[in-house]
């Protein structure tokens, strides 16, 4: 279950809310005025996150890129019907 908090309670409880994210690697989800504002997270977390994604993203870029250059393309149309077609199967 995620951690909600308002902003005032990270104003006023700081310390708390940091010793929270470093102790679970978990965000902390700050509101304002009763709607969804933030997310705080430890510095660590987020490097991970970042980190952890860009590889992801660099990695799928690189396979994107050589099944093009590859000539393995197909029309955007024929995709999106066979998406549509396992979506709906």
């Amino acid at each position: 279950m995620p951690t909600i908090i308002s902003s005032t309670k990270l104003r006023n409880e700081y310390n708390s809310v940091s010793e929270e994210c470093h102790a679970t690697g978990r965000p902390v989800f700050v509101t304002r005025n009763g709607n969804g504002d933030l997310a705080v997270m430890s510095m660590e977390a987020y490097e991970r996150l970042v980190s952890d994604g860009m590889a992801d993203l660099y990695a799928l870029l690189a396979e994107g890129r050589a099944d093009a250059d590859a000539g393995r393309t197909r029309p955007a149309a024929d995709v999106i019907s066979d998406l549509r077609a396992r979506l709906l199967s």
